[in-house]
């Protein structure tokens, strides 16, 4: 029987014969606060199995600590005892102690056999006894207990139960322990274990004793070299296992891998020396393994679903000649082509859209895109008024075949020579609304701002920028909601009110960068109140009216947020995800600006690559809700006056 205090993990623990309530609010406990190198629990996992897998991790826990924590390894061998008769107690439906309480519940539903938890148990034993490994098939037969037995548990818990996919994860999780031991030599060795095998040592010139005396050099090199290129051959055996499980656990699974790898490539970075330092795979190496595991996953669901959906109808199909398809076709390809090559944050939420709405949507920011670029790009004023105007002659004829244009004092043919992209990016813009059944002043508005940044280089009142706002990002909104689809009238508006939302956020954060374009978008009437002039925003450092203007401002954009949140709730189940990522993005990055006290002044303020990865997890795999649309603001940093006062938002 375990003495009080004999192990750290039994504060909180309940007393035995409680309640499963008890019991499982403790191994939720435990596996949220007890130190990991890993999340117990991955949000990717779906949250009916959380549970389970907080009670699995709170037996490994306490069998790990019995074996590791405990001094004495005649102590540890008599509690590893206790701690099997446990085991042996509750497959017979006796369980009392706490974590077996618990873990019952999980036995029972996924019907779990006693063999994986029994030989975890081996394992532990072994290290009170056994302290070298004199060849490799030794080491491999220790891993056959300490690792092998969880990735099996794993696969009992998602519903797994051949032995196909059982020796893939063998495979899987041996590679993971041979890498954890080739990354911990230096650690093992102060607690006097060797897991190198010791015939694979000799093998290079090594005896035990230069191991134990820590001599590096090129032996030791040699030695490091054999071992991870057969611990990289079984991450090979067992990739596979990622293609033959559900999506979500298939990017735990390749993560797992995806981390193991690299803590080899860690090593081989640092020269091999394991004996005096341990290599570390870094926060931000591991949220680039998490992005690149995600967008492969979101690419592959997309080509799955390209070879297994039925062809999408066209409008017009059945009038249409077998070229004209082929138009529209290419068409749609080349919108895809203009979205990559933007470079987006946002190009890959079109992946968590059904591929219909995932054309449609490149098709309208590719159109976008295009407009902008006349407006941005260093011509002449009166030769981007032309522009412009072609590109809104170009829209109404492929609309409506009236092929004329207004060059500002009447109306006169279209011009015979092309606009760059009119005809490869039109045909699947015009299909894209009759699919979607979008009113043409959407887009005649979003052309009307890009002109409006042509003359108009300050905004009177918070109407007057308002109005802009909605011609260049309301529009966007609306364009994108009917895409989304939905039901209820009220979702347009909660659409324009997002996409005042995030022009705001653009505008707060560009506000230097745009005055030395010379614009300066912030209401007149504004900067009066708060005592700033248009010369200050062009100061190497923000003054204190500047950040409580810009805080003031942060508090509209906070309400048009919270007040938009509800359109999620109103369009269709399937475009959620996507809508879900753009709030939360934009939402994090204006609390990136609160949270640095409006220092806009400097380098772009920007979210990382890794929090962009995670947020895309999260929209993929996570539960959308208003509930957690938006990032959370940082509002210790509210003032009177400042973003806490929606009395003063106009």
């Amino acid at each position: 029987m375990l003495l009080p205090g004999e192990i750290d993990i039994t504060r909180n623990a309940p007393q035995p014969g409680c309640s499963p309530e008890e019991a499982q609010k403790y191994t939720r406990w435990l596996a949220t606060h007890h130190y990991e190198n890993f999340n117990v629990v991955s949000w990717l996992l779906p949250k009916v199995l959380h549970q389970h897998f907080y009670n699995v991790y709170a037996y490994c826990r306490w069998a790990d600590d019995l074996g590791d924590e405990v001094p004495n390894p005649q102590r540890a061998l008599e509690l590893l005892s206790w701690w099997e008769h446990e085991l042996d107690v509750c497959y017979d439906g006796k369980q009392s102690h706490p974590v077996f309480v618990a873990l019952r519940e999980t036995i029972v539903a996924k019907d779990i056999p006693k063999q994986p938890f029994a030989d975890l148990l081996k394992a532990f034993r072994q290290d009170q006894t056994v302290k070298r490994y004199p060849d490799w098939n030794s080491v491999l037969g220790y891993c056959v207990y300490s690792a092998n037995p969880v990735g099996r548990l794993v696969l009992y818990l998602c519903g797994y139960r051949d032995e196909g996919r059982q020796r893939l994860s063998d495979a899987t999780c041996t590679a993971l322990q041979l890498a954890n031991f080739w990354q911990d030599v230096s650690r093992d060795l102060d607690i006097g274990r060797i897991y190198i095998p010791l015939d694979a040592a000799a093998a290079q010139g090594l005896m035990e004793t230069d191991i134990v005396e820590r001599r590096f050099d090129e032996r030791y090199v040699r030695l490091m070299k054999d071992l991870i290129g057969r611990t990289r051959a079984l991450f090979t055996q067992g990739m596979p296992l990622a293609k033959m499980v559900d999506g979500r656990l298939s990017v735990d699974l390749e993560m797992f891998t995806s981390g193991g790898v690299a803590v080899l490539d860690a090593i081989e970075s640092q020269g091999y020396d394991t004996l005096h330092e341990r290599p570390a795979v870094s926060k931000v190496k591991q949220a680039s393994l998490l992005g690149r595991t995600l967008v492969k996953h979101l690419i592959n669901t997309d080509s799955a679903s390209i070879e297994k959906a039925p062809p999408t109808p066209v409008v017009g199909e059945r009038h249409a000649a077998p070229s004209d398809q082929m138009s529209l076709a290419q068409s749609y390809e080349e919108c895809h082509r203009i979205a990559r090559a933007a470079h987006s944050n946002f190009y890959y939420a079109f992946f968590l859209l059904p591929k219909p709405k995932r054309d449609a949507l490149a098709a309208l920011y590719a159109f976008m895109r295009l407009v902008d670029d006349v407006s941005d790009e260093g011509h002449e004023l009166a030769a981007k008024q032309r522009g412009l105007a072609k590109w809104r002659a170009a829209f109404d004829e492929a609309v409506t075949g009236n092929s004329q244009v207004f060059d500002g004092t009447a109306a006169m043919p279209l011009p015979s020579e092309p606009l760059y992209g009119e005809a490869e990016v039109l045909p699947a813009l015009v299909d894209t609304m009759q699919r979607y059944k979008m009113p043409a002043r959407y887009l005649h508005d979003l052309i009307s701002g890009a002109e409006m940044d042509l003359t108009v280089q300050s905004y009177s009142t918070f109407d007057r920028l308002r109005e802009y706002c909605y011609r260049v990002a309301g529009t966007v909104g609306l364009t994108c909601t009917h895409v989304f689809g939905f039901r209820d009238a009220r979702a347009l508006d909660l659409a324009e009110k997002l996409g005042l939302a995030f022009q705001l956020t653009n505008i707060i954060r560009d506000v230097h960068e745009d005055y030395q374009l010379g614009r300066v978008y912030l209401p007149e009437e504004d900067l009066h109140r708060y005592g700033v002039s248009p010369e200050d925003f062009g100061r190497s450092e923000a003054t204190l009216g500047v950040r409580e203007l810009l805080r003031f401002e942060a508090g509209r954009a906070w309400q048009l947020y919270e007040e938009g949140a509800d359109l999620l709730g109103l369009t269709d189940a399937d475009s959620r995800s996507a809508l879900w990522l753009l709030v939360h993005t934009y939402s994090a990055l204006l609390g990136r600006i609160e949270l640095l006290d409006f220092a806009v002044f400097g380098d772009r303020i920007r979210l990382s690559k890794a929090e962009k990865m995670i947020f895309i997890a999260k929209a993929r795999f996570g539960r959308h809700k208003e509930e957690n649309i938006l990032e959370k603001r940082d509002r210790d940093r509210r003032r009177a006056g400042g973003t806490g006062s929606r009395r003063r938002a106009g």
